[in-house]
């Protein structure tokens, strides 16, 4: 798991394996759906509380910026379900190997909503759309988090100069190996705003070596360092975009041609679970056609692309939940079943009966779901049933 941590509640996005048309490593692979869920989980805490703050603090052009963040977390999260039925508990040959390295390096401009990003601090930068990869959509949101703890002088631990410091220096390294990526004409800029930067950390240091009070001028360079970090994710990510459209094309067709496969796997996998499964066609990329080589062809493709990719979206949601809703029944029968435990109801027959079928039919592949159903709220009538049964029987006379 990636040590490099720099958002204030110190969850940065893991280290992605690989990189674009070649096979992932297995272990590498392994380790970074590891690290990418815990990330998921924390970054969404980090979310619910930000969210709450801007809530109170009634701070409305911070809206925008969580509007974006959440979005960002919910393409993360539908990406890494799309990793998840690929990767198939490690069974993987080289063939879903590079479909991983596709969807981990892959664009995902395919799953993220336009019209929220026009409601961000960034959505003038950023256009009609946000074309970031995977691991450009993590270190975008660790970056949009930061901006906003800040912001809303969110930090928890306000008094851990030394962390800080540690987690500044780390970022501004991050930001170094950005600016290298800048094209001639603005990388003397970007390269100027970065060295300003680290003249500040510097001093910040060496002020603090000197035992001297740092805390308000932390806040406002972790600021500084966040947007700045923002920026340059962007504008590299734009810059991409407008240079070549084929390749965006190209990278695009790959990318859904390994969420066709991933998908492919869910709904089988769907299927196998749940009766009746959502019954959406997973869409046939190679329907699509070559990718044309002519300005006048490559919008009205790259619009096919687009409605393709939010086809997937939709089916994905569908199947998601269509397996979810198996997962809740069984929770929710055992919540029946520890109630009817803790008031000595477990042994009595219609509860045993009513348990037992519940359980035999949502172990079934497929589980009849409308049978689950009824099941699951019939032991619950048969709780209640013998609950106010025994109540009754209690009352005085």
């Amino acid at each position: 798991m990636s040590t490099d941590t720099h958002t204030a509640g110190g969850n940065s996005a893991p280290k992605a394996p690989g990189r674009m048309g070649h096979p992932v490593d297995v272990f590498e692979m392994r380790s970074y759906l590891d690290d990418l869920h815990r990330w998921l989980q924390l970054r969404r805490q980090e979310l619910d509380e930000v969210d709450t703050a801007i809530q109170a603090s009634k701070v409305g052009e911070l809206t925008g910026d969580i509007m974006l963040s959440m979005m960002l977390w919910k393409a993360v999260a539908d990406r890494e379900q799309l990793l998840l039925a690929t990767w198939d508990g490690g069974r993987v040959g080289v063939t879903e190997r590079e479909r991983l390295s596709a969807l981990i390096w892959g664009r995902m401009d395919a799953t993220l909503d336009p019209s929220l990003v026009g409601k961000s601090s960034v959505g003038n930068q950023l256009g009609s759309a946000l074309t970031v990869s995977l691991p450009e959509a993590c270190r975008l949101s660790d970056a949009l988090v930061n901006q906003l703890r800040m912001r809303l002088a969110l930090d928890p631990a306000a008094d851990e100069h030394a962390r800080h410091i540690k987690n500044l220096r780390a970022q501004l390294e991050r930001i170094r190996d950005q600016v290298g990526l800048e094209p001639t004409t603005t990388r003397g800029t970007a390269r100027a705003q970065l060295d300003r930067l680290v003249t500040r950390l510097d001093d910040i240091t060496a002020k603090a070596g000197r035992g001297g009070d740092v805390g308000g001028l932390l806040g406002p360079l972790e600021l500084d360092a966040a947007q700045f970090e923002r920026d340059l994710i962007v504008g590299g990510a734009r810059r991409r975009e407008a240079r070549d459209k084929v390749g965006t094309a190209r990278e695009r067709l790959a990318e859904l041609k390994a969420r066709e496969a991933a998908l492919q796997s869910l709904a089988e996998r769907c299927v196998r679970a749940v009766h009746p499964a959502p019954r959406y066609a997973v869409p046939d990329v190679d329907a699509l056609g070559p990718v044309p080589n002519t300005a006048s062809a490559l919008d009205p493709y790259l619009d096919r692309l687009g409605r393709v990719g939010q086809a997937m979206t939709i089916a994905q949601e569908a199947y998601a939940q269509a397996l979810a809703e198996r997962d809740t029944l069984a929770e929710k029968l055992e919540a029946h079943r520890a109630k009817a435990a803790a008031h000595g109801l477990e042994d009595q027959t219609d509860l045993t009966r009513a348990y037992a079928m519940t359980l035999d039919a949502l172990g079934r592949s497929p589980a009849p779901m409308p049978v689950c159903r009824a099941l699951v709220e019939l032991y619950g009538t048969c709780l209640t049933y013998e609950l106010g049964r025994r109540n009754v029987g209690r009352r005085p006379r």
